[in-house]
């Protein structure tokens, strides 16, 4: 397109991008403008960098939205990118960096239902029908109000909650049906985060090329995963899940379990070594504001009547099971960001673990730890016994483990004996990546075995990870997922 003399349309929204070029932090500037409109709306940047000439429209051609015209003046250039395809004008609207509130005080812990042992539970996610995949993506994407959202995801968590109870388990979770993933969700409910397209990262790097082969192994197309960029202080002015929790409690009198994403989890995701400019220095000074939001949550979640909060540290096995200096490198569950020497990770997220739960009630705080559940394939995700992390859940300051130990590739239970007596075990007696629905004498086995191992007081019963990690790549159909509770359920039956 060549440029023109003036735009015959008027922005909605602008802003100066001065020098920056597309891998120097414009397009994140962009995308902190142009998520927040709407489809038709347009939004002017003004440049002076002249690599941007070639690159914007091709950024436009790659993302589906519409260079609608372009002006230049000596070093001054103006583009007018409508958000989707050209459309009718709207109303403008701007995204800026959001002032950190710290609140002043947390609510202190409630009562909650006491959670009994032996008791059957998910892990967390459940598989979201077809409609409230289409939902996430459509509120994801701008084109579709809060409000609207929030009523199409109260119906999806009602057929969650009802399927659980079907089964009759012990404990129900809300499913995550308002959540993209386990994790990435978050940036879209904490303050200076966003969503961005993976392929959005691409032009911020110095190595564009290999991070897009990279991606080229991840199971879903890296243009249709949104991953959280930072691009200022990180804070909590709205809930990360107690709302999901307050919504859950009103359809059931059952314990209500909620699973977020843990701080070291977080610090893999949220810290991106291959953009070149962040808005902290280091990962730890990012892990300082994670512990301080995780750390906010909890005391909503335990003021709103959670029995048991998890925290999902699934990224803990990638650094004990993959190695760096022989080549390995692993996306799992999204943490794109590379890791240092096994043993000072380790230490970091003992760390910065035991900081988000610290003085709070132990015996309603979780940590679940499993290898991968972003395919149904077993040979993709990683094998490794807990023998090397041992140590490290020894040093956690929570009451529950929620361990992956159904499937062979988790290695055999004994290696756990020398956990903490005064700590329980929710013990992984079903593979939610296998479509068949395991036999009662197969689950009884392992029920027994989990039992001869560490006692019959410190067991709960889960599978080994969610059914439905990732909205767009659920392991499993609902309908598989109902009948594997309702077969745990009837094991731990006859165990009585």
């Amino acid at each position: 397109m060549e440029p023109v003399d003036g735009h015959a349309h008027v922005a909605d929204v602008s802003f100066d991008g001065g020098d920056l070029d597309c891998g120097n932090g414009l397009l994140l500037l962009i995308r902190r403008h142009i998520d927040p409109m709407r489809p038709g709306q347009l939004l002017e940047i003004r440049s002076t960098e002249t690599s941007v000439d070639e690159e914007l429209p091709a950024w436009c051609r790659l993302t589906g939205n519409e260079l609608v015209s372009w002006t230049k003046a000596g070093r001054q250039r103006s583009f007018l990118v409508c958000k989707g395809a050209f459309a009718a004008r709207a109303a403008p609207t701007a995204q800026l960096v959001s002032p950190v509130v710290i609140p002043s005080s947390l609510p202190p812990p409630a009562p909650a239902p006491r959670v009994a042992p032996r008791s059957i539970m998910g892990i967390g996610s459940w598989p979201r029908p077809v409609w409230m995949v289409r939902a996430i993506h459509e509120r994801l994407e701008g084109r579709l109000a809060e409000d609207e959202f929030e009523r199409t995801a109260d119906d999806g968590v009602r057929m969650c909650v009802e399927a659980q109870v079907r089964a009759g388990v012990d404990v129900v979770t809300d499913g995550e049906q308002r959540r993209d993933s386990y994790a990435n969700f978050v940036g879209g409910r904490l303050d200076n985060c966003q969503l961005i397209p993976l392929t959005d990262l691409l032009p911020l790097t110095d190595e564009p090329e290999k991070l897009k082969h990279e991606f080229e192994s991840l199971d879903v197309p890296a243009s249709q995963v949104r991953h959280p960029v930072v691009y200022g202080p990180l804070g909590r002015s709205r809930p990360i899940a107690a709302h999901e929790l307050a919504f859950a409690k009103t359809l059931t009198d059952r314990p209500v379990k909620v699973a977020i994403p843990g701080p070291y989890t977080l610090s893999r995701i949220l810290w991106l070594e291959c953009i070149t400019t962040k808005p902290y220095p280091t990962r730890a000074s990012l892990a300082d504001d994670i512990v301080r939001v995780l750390r906010e949550e909890l005391h909503f979640l335990l003021a709103g009547g959670a029995a048991i909060v998890q925290l999902d540290e699934p990224v803990l096995t990638e650094v004990v099971h993959t190695a760096p200096s022989a080549g390995q490198r692993s996306f799992m569950c999204g943490a794109l960001s590379a890791k240092e020497d096994q043993q000072k990770e380790l230490m970091f997220a003992s760390e910065v673990i035991n900081r988000v739960v610290e003085g709070l009630p132990r015996e309603r705080l979780a940590v679940h730890i499993c290898r991968g559940n972003w395919s149904p394939d077993e040979r993709v995700a990683l094998t490794g016994d807990y023998r090397p992390l041992v140590l490290l859940l020894r040093s956690l300051n929570v009451g529950t483990y929620f361990l992956e130990l159904a499937t062979p590739r988790a290695g055999e239970i004994e290696v756990l004996k020398g956990l903490p007596d005064d700590r329980r075990i929710g013990v992984g007696v079903v593979n939610q990546k296998l479509e068949r629905v395991e036999a009662a004498e197969e689950l009884l086995s392992r029920m027994r075995r989990a039992i001869g191992v560490f006692g019959r007081e410190r067991v709960l019963f889960n599978p080994d990870c969610g059914f439905g990690t990732f909205a767009d790549n659920p392991v499993t159909s609902a309908r598989v997922a109902e009948q594997k509770l309702a077969a745990m359920v009837a094991a731990a039956g006859r165990l009585r």
